[in-house]
Protein backbone atom coordinates (compact mmCIF):
# COMPACT_ATOMS: atom_id res chain seq x y z
CA UNK A 1 0.00 0.00 0.00
CA UNK A 2 1.37 3.44 -1.28
CA UNK A 3 2.73 6.15 1.79
CA UNK A 4 2.29 9.14 -0.69
CA UNK A 5 1.22 12.19 1.09
CA UNK A 6 1.63 15.11 -1.18
CA UNK A 7 0.13 18.54 0.40
CA UNK A 8 2.15 20.40 -2.28
CA UNK A 9 -0.93 22.56 -4.01
CA UNK A 10 -4.59 24.01 -3.31
CA UNK A 11 -5.52 21.32 -6.14
CA UNK A 12 -4.95 18.27 -3.79
CA UNK A 13 -7.24 15.55 -3.40
CA UNK A 14 -10.60 17.08 -1.29
CA UNK A 15 -8.46 19.74 -0.01
CA UNK A 16 -6.57 17.66 2.38
CA UNK A 17 -3.54 15.74 0.61
CA UNK A 18 -2.84 13.29 -2.24
CA UNK A 19 -2.53 10.05 -0.76
CA UNK A 20 -2.92 6.47 -3.47
CA UNK A 21 -0.26 5.71 -5.88
CA UNK A 22 -0.80 9.34 -7.95
CA UNK A 23 -1.70 12.72 -7.31
CA UNK A 24 -4.57 14.47 -8.54
CA UNK A 25 -1.95 16.46 -11.56
CA UNK A 26 -0.83 12.28 -11.46
CA UNK A 27 2.52 12.98 -9.41
CA UNK A 28 4.27 9.88 -8.25
CA UNK A 29 4.51 9.44 -4.72
CA UNK A 30 8.16 9.32 -5.01
CA UNK A 31 8.30 12.16 -7.03
CA UNK A 32 6.66 14.25 -4.61
CA UNK A 33 8.74 13.21 -1.81
CA UNK A 34 11.61 14.31 -4.06
CA UNK A 35 9.89 17.97 -4.24
CA UNK A 36 9.28 17.76 -0.53
CA UNK A 37 13.25 16.88 0.04
CA UNK A 38 13.64 20.13 -2.16
CA UNK A 39 11.67 22.26 -0.58
CA UNK A 40 13.56 21.78 2.88
CA UNK A 41 16.89 21.89 0.91
CA UNK A 42 15.94 25.66 -0.57
CA UNK A 43 14.62 25.97 3.17
CA UNK A 44 18.37 24.69 4.31
CA UNK A 45 19.82 27.40 1.88
CA UNK A 46 18.52 30.14 3.41
CA UNK A 47 18.92 29.51 6.90
CA UNK A 48 23.05 28.82 6.07
CA UNK A 49 22.68 32.40 4.44
CA UNK A 50 21.06 33.96 7.37
CA UNK A 51 19.55 37.37 7.16
CA UNK A 52 22.19 38.76 4.68
CA UNK A 53 20.42 38.95 1.38
CA UNK A 54 21.03 36.08 -0.80
CA UNK A 55 23.42 35.38 -3.35
CA UNK A 56 22.38 35.91 -6.75
CA UNK A 57 22.99 32.09 -7.68
CA UNK A 58 20.95 31.03 -4.78
CA UNK A 59 18.31 33.72 -5.21
CA UNK A 60 18.01 32.23 -8.82
CA UNK A 61 18.04 28.59 -7.79
CA UNK A 62 15.15 29.82 -4.96
CA UNK A 63 13.30 31.14 -8.19
CA UNK A 64 13.40 28.43 -10.42
CA UNK A 65 13.49 25.56 -7.63
CA UNK A 66 9.82 26.71 -6.11
CA UNK A 67 8.80 26.90 -9.75
CA UNK A 68 9.90 24.03 -10.51
CA UNK A 69 7.71 22.03 -7.72
CA UNK A 70 4.45 24.39 -8.56
CA UNK A 71 1.21 21.66 -9.68
CA UNK A 72 1.98 20.43 -13.25
CA UNK A 73 5.30 21.38 -13.89
CA UNK A 74 8.29 18.90 -13.27
CA UNK A 75 7.32 15.17 -12.94
CA UNK A 76 10.93 14.45 -13.12
CA UNK A 77 12.65 12.77 -10.45
CA UNK A 78 15.90 13.08 -11.79
CA UNK A 79 15.29 16.93 -12.49
CA UNK A 80 14.54 17.13 -9.34
CA UNK A 81 17.25 15.43 -7.80
CA UNK A 82 19.40 17.69 -9.50
CA UNK A 83 18.43 20.77 -8.05
CA UNK A 84 18.36 19.34 -4.57
CA UNK A 85 22.33 18.53 -5.76
CA UNK A 86 22.34 22.29 -6.60
CA UNK A 87 21.34 23.63 -3.63
CA UNK A 88 23.51 21.75 -1.52
CA UNK A 89 26.55 22.57 -3.00
CA UNK A 90 25.54 25.99 -2.44
CA UNK A 91 24.69 25.83 0.93
CA UNK A 92 28.02 24.20 1.27
CA UNK A 93 29.71 27.25 -0.40
CA UNK A 94 27.92 30.33 1.45
CA UNK A 95 29.36 31.68 4.75
CA UNK A 96 26.95 31.58 7.41
CA UNK A 97 25.53 34.86 7.77
CA UNK A 98 24.22 37.50 10.60
CA UNK A 99 21.69 35.12 12.13
CA UNK A 100 22.17 31.57 10.51
CA UNK A 101 20.35 28.84 11.99
CA UNK A 102 21.78 26.30 9.49
CA UNK A 103 21.85 23.67 12.09
CA UNK A 104 17.86 24.00 12.79
CA UNK A 105 17.55 23.13 9.26
CA UNK A 106 14.99 20.24 7.87
CA UNK A 107 16.08 17.39 5.78
CA UNK A 108 12.13 17.11 5.05
CA UNK A 109 8.54 18.99 5.07
CA UNK A 110 7.33 16.17 8.40
CA UNK A 111 7.91 19.38 11.00
CA UNK A 112 5.55 21.89 8.59
CA UNK A 113 2.61 18.73 7.47
CA UNK A 114 2.78 18.29 11.51
CA UNK A 115 2.63 21.26 13.01
CA UNK A 116 -0.14 22.45 14.92
CA UNK A 117 -3.12 23.40 12.70
CA UNK A 118 -2.64 27.46 12.33
CA UNK A 119 0.99 27.26 11.70
CA UNK A 120 0.39 24.33 9.67
CA UNK A 121 -2.07 26.83 7.81
CA UNK A 122 -0.22 30.12 7.91
CA UNK A 123 3.19 28.60 7.02
CA UNK A 124 1.45 26.48 3.94
CA UNK A 125 -0.63 29.81 2.65
CA UNK A 126 3.10 31.60 2.67
CA UNK A 127 4.43 28.36 1.08
CA UNK A 128 1.98 27.98 -1.91
CA UNK A 129 2.47 31.51 -2.23
CA UNK A 130 6.16 31.54 -3.01
CA UNK A 131 5.65 28.86 -5.08
CA UNK A 132 3.65 31.45 -7.27
CA UNK A 133 5.60 34.49 -6.87
CA UNK A 134 8.85 31.81 -8.19
CA UNK A 135 6.76 31.76 -11.66
CA UNK A 136 6.17 35.66 -11.87
CA UNK A 137 9.85 36.62 -10.57
CA UNK A 138 11.42 33.92 -13.09
CA UNK A 139 9.78 35.01 -16.08
CA UNK A 140 10.73 38.10 -15.14
CA UNK A 141 14.65 37.43 -14.32
CA UNK A 142 14.86 35.24 -18.44
CA UNK A 143 14.33 38.53 -19.89
CA UNK A 144 16.92 40.33 -17.42
CA UNK A 145 14.25 41.74 -14.99
CA UNK A 146 15.24 41.23 -11.17
CA UNK A 147 14.56 43.04 -8.10
CA UNK A 148 16.65 42.72 -4.77
CA UNK A 149 13.35 42.64 -2.45
CA UNK A 150 11.56 40.01 -4.28
CA UNK A 151 14.70 37.95 -4.05
CA UNK A 152 14.91 38.46 -0.60
CA UNK A 153 11.77 38.26 0.54
CA UNK A 154 12.24 34.45 -1.13
CA UNK A 155 15.03 33.68 1.40
CA UNK A 156 13.08 35.34 4.76
CA UNK A 157 10.03 33.20 3.84
CA UNK A 158 12.02 29.65 3.24
CA UNK A 159 13.68 30.92 6.67
CA UNK A 160 10.05 31.79 8.61
CA UNK A 161 8.26 28.17 7.18
CA UNK A 162 11.54 26.35 8.49
CA UNK A 163 12.03 28.67 11.92
CA UNK A 164 10.17 25.78 14.44
CA UNK A 165 9.77 28.66 17.13
CA UNK A 166 7.71 31.07 14.50
CA UNK A 167 4.15 31.37 16.00
CA UNK A 168 1.20 33.55 14.74
CA UNK A 169 2.03 37.12 15.55
CA UNK A 170 5.10 36.34 13.16
CA UNK A 171 3.45 34.33 10.31
CA UNK A 172 0.49 36.41 9.95
CA UNK A 173 2.13 39.53 8.69
CA UNK A 174 3.98 37.66 6.76
CA UNK A 175 1.25 35.84 4.63
CA UNK A 176 0.19 39.19 4.23
CA UNK A 177 3.64 40.25 3.14
CA UNK A 178 3.70 37.14 0.57
CA UNK A 179 0.36 38.85 -1.21
CA UNK A 180 2.25 42.54 -1.54
CA UNK A 181 5.41 40.88 -3.13
CA UNK A 182 3.37 39.01 -5.48
CA UNK A 183 1.93 42.23 -6.44
CA UNK A 184 5.25 43.93 -6.72
CA UNK A 185 6.23 40.98 -8.58
CA UNK A 186 3.46 41.01 -11.04
CA UNK A 187 4.54 44.71 -11.92
CA UNK A 188 7.92 43.66 -12.56
CA UNK A 189 6.98 41.11 -15.14
CA UNK A 190 4.64 43.62 -16.74
CA UNK A 191 7.31 46.36 -16.95
CA UNK A 192 9.67 43.35 -18.56
CA UNK A 193 6.95 42.50 -20.90
CA UNK A 194 6.00 45.42 -21.89
CA UNK A 195 9.70 46.31 -22.33
CA UNK A 196 10.95 43.47 -24.53
CA UNK A 197 7.54 42.75 -26.66
CA UNK A 198 5.50 46.28 -26.49
CA UNK A 199 2.10 47.01 -25.67
CA UNK A 200 -0.10 44.50 -25.76
CA UNK A 201 -3.34 45.39 -27.77
CA UNK A 202 -6.77 43.79 -28.38
CA UNK A 203 -5.81 41.67 -31.19
CA UNK A 204 -7.98 38.63 -33.40
CA UNK A 205 -6.98 34.95 -33.05
CA UNK A 206 -7.74 32.14 -35.62
CA UNK A 207 -8.32 28.72 -34.30
CA UNK A 208 -8.06 27.85 -38.11
CA UNK A 209 -4.47 25.70 -38.92
CA UNK A 210 -3.05 25.91 -41.81
CA UNK A 211 -1.61 23.02 -44.03
CA UNK A 212 1.91 22.13 -43.54
CA UNK A 213 4.41 21.71 -40.59
CA UNK A 214 3.72 23.26 -36.87
CA UNK A 215 4.29 23.84 -33.49
CA UNK A 216 1.85 23.94 -30.42
CA UNK A 217 3.70 26.18 -27.99
CA UNK A 218 2.38 25.42 -24.51
CA UNK A 219 2.78 27.44 -20.96
CA UNK A 220 3.73 31.16 -20.28
CA UNK A 221 7.03 32.09 -21.46
CA UNK A 222 7.34 34.88 -23.90
CA UNK A 223 10.96 34.85 -23.84
CA UNK A 224 10.59 31.09 -24.74
CA UNK A 225 8.46 31.87 -27.61
CA UNK A 226 10.60 35.05 -29.05
CA UNK A 227 13.40 32.44 -29.43
CA UNK A 228 11.27 30.07 -31.20
CA UNK A 229 9.67 32.58 -33.56
CA UNK A 230 13.25 34.10 -34.48
CA UNK A 231 14.30 30.21 -35.19
CA UNK A 232 11.41 29.28 -37.30
CA UNK A 233 12.06 32.76 -39.41
CA UNK A 234 11.94 31.49 -43.07
CA UNK A 235 11.69 27.76 -42.24
CA UNK A 236 7.97 26.38 -43.41
CA UNK A 237 6.69 26.16 -39.69
CA UNK A 238 3.93 27.48 -38.38
CA UNK A 239 3.77 28.25 -34.47
CA UNK A 240 -0.29 28.33 -32.54
CA UNK A 241 -0.13 28.98 -29.12
CA UNK A 242 -2.07 26.67 -26.54
CA UNK A 243 -3.37 27.31 -23.16
CA UNK A 244 -2.71 30.25 -21.44
CA UNK A 245 0.22 31.27 -24.37
CA UNK A 246 -2.65 32.63 -25.96
CA UNK A 247 -2.18 36.43 -24.77
CA UNK A 248 1.14 36.77 -26.67
CA UNK A 249 -0.89 37.06 -30.05
CA UNK A 250 -1.72 40.61 -28.56
CA UNK A 251 2.43 41.70 -28.41
CA UNK A 252 3.63 43.78 -31.31
CA UNK A 253 6.98 42.32 -31.00
CA UNK A 254 5.73 38.78 -31.57
CA UNK A 255 3.00 39.01 -33.47
CA UNK A 256 5.50 40.97 -36.20
CA UNK A 257 6.38 36.99 -36.75
CA UNK A 258 4.18 36.02 -39.83
CA UNK A 259 4.26 31.98 -38.93
CA UNK A 260 2.37 32.96 -35.02
CA UNK A 261 -0.43 32.16 -36.55
CA UNK A 262 -2.97 31.02 -34.92
CA UNK A 263 -4.46 29.19 -31.34
CA UNK A 264 -4.72 25.73 -30.76
CA UNK A 265 -7.32 23.68 -28.53
CA UNK A 266 -8.91 24.88 -25.12
CA UNK A 267 -7.92 24.82 -21.84
CA UNK A 268 -4.65 23.70 -20.88
CA UNK A 269 -6.13 20.39 -18.62
CA UNK A 270 -7.86 19.22 -22.71
CA UNK A 271 -4.25 18.73 -23.89
CA UNK A 272 -4.87 15.11 -23.46
CA UNK A 273 -7.76 15.16 -26.05
CA UNK A 274 -6.41 17.56 -27.88
CA UNK A 275 -3.13 16.52 -28.81
CA UNK A 276 -4.18 13.02 -29.00
CA UNK A 277 -3.09 12.34 -33.23
CA UNK A 278 -1.89 15.71 -33.65
CA UNK A 279 0.63 16.01 -36.58
CA UNK A 280 2.69 18.53 -35.43
CA UNK A 281 5.77 19.25 -32.34
CA UNK A 282 4.78 20.29 -28.78
CA UNK A 283 6.59 22.53 -26.66
CA UNK A 284 6.10 23.33 -22.84
CA UNK A 285 7.45 25.99 -21.58
CA UNK A 286 5.91 26.43 -18.43
CA UNK A 287 3.46 24.69 -15.58
CA UNK A 288 0.43 23.15 -17.27
CA UNK A 289 1.40 20.05 -18.54
CA UNK A 290 -0.92 16.92 -17.91
CA UNK A 291 0.90 13.40 -17.67
CA UNK A 292 1.67 12.60 -21.41
CA UNK A 293 0.09 9.96 -22.92
CA UNK A 294 1.75 7.51 -25.36
CA UNK A 295 0.15 8.73 -28.82
CA UNK A 296 1.69 11.72 -28.58
CA UNK A 297 4.71 11.14 -26.55
CA UNK A 298 7.14 11.62 -28.97
CA UNK A 299 6.30 14.86 -30.10
CA UNK A 300 6.25 16.39 -26.62
CA UNK A 301 9.86 18.53 -25.74
CA UNK A 302 10.16 20.78 -22.51
CA UNK A 303 12.23 23.41 -21.15
CA UNK A 304 13.55 25.70 -18.39
CA UNK A 305 11.47 24.34 -15.23
CA UNK A 306 9.51 22.23 -17.18
CA UNK A 307 10.51 17.95 -17.37
CA UNK A 308 8.69 14.95 -17.01
CA UNK A 309 10.23 11.40 -17.29
CA UNK A 310 11.48 10.21 -20.97
CA UNK A 311 10.59 14.00 -22.55
CA UNK A 312 13.10 15.78 -24.69
CA UNK A 313 14.10 18.45 -22.77
CA UNK A 314 15.93 21.49 -24.49
CA UNK A 315 17.83 23.13 -21.74
CA UNK A 316 19.96 26.08 -22.04
CA UNK A 317 19.12 30.05 -20.86
CA UNK A 318 18.52 32.93 -23.87
CA UNK A 319 20.87 30.82 -26.04
CA UNK A 320 18.14 27.73 -26.71
CA UNK A 321 18.36 25.36 -29.58
CA UNK A 322 14.70 24.55 -30.79
CA UNK A 323 16.05 23.00 -34.02
CA UNK A 324 14.93 19.55 -32.24
CA UNK A 325 11.16 20.82 -31.90
CA UNK A 326 11.46 22.48 -35.63
CA UNK A 327 12.95 19.28 -37.35
CA UNK A 328 10.06 16.90 -35.30
CA UNK A 329 7.51 19.47 -36.83
CA UNK A 330 9.15 19.10 -40.49
CA UNK A 331 8.89 15.49 -40.06
CA UNK A 332 5.39 15.47 -38.51
CA UNK A 333 4.07 17.24 -41.74
CA UNK A 334 1.38 19.27 -40.20
CA UNK A 335 -2.11 18.76 -42.01
CA UNK A 336 -3.18 18.00 -45.66
CA UNK A 337 -5.62 20.47 -45.54
CA UNK A 338 -6.80 23.73 -43.75
CA UNK A 339 -8.22 22.53 -40.03
CA UNK A 340 -11.05 24.71 -38.62
CA UNK A 341 -11.16 24.05 -34.96
CA UNK A 342 -14.22 25.47 -32.66
CA UNK A 343 -13.32 23.26 -29.32
CA UNK A 344 -11.74 20.19 -28.14
CA UNK A 345 -9.93 18.40 -30.94
CA UNK A 346 -11.91 19.55 -33.78
CA UNK A 347 -15.81 20.13 -32.50
CA UNK A 348 -16.23 22.25 -35.57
Amino acid sequence: MSNMFCFQCEQTAGGKSCAGTRGVCGKTEDVANLQDRLTAALIGLSMAEGEKAPTPESAALMMEALFATMTNVNFDGMAIEAYIARAAGLRAKVADGPGAVADQAPEDLDFLWRSEEEIRALKSLILFGIRGVAAYAWHARVLGYVDDEVNGFFAKALRAIGDLNADGETLLPLTLETGRINIRCMELLDKAHTDSYGIPAPTAVTMTVKPGPFIIVSGHDLHDLKILLEQTDGKGVDIYTHGEMLPAHAYPALKKHSQLKGHFGTAWQNQQKEFEGVPAAILFTTNCLMPVLDGYRDKVFTTAAVGYPGLAHIGGGGAKDFSPVIAKALAAGGYAEEKVFTGINGGG
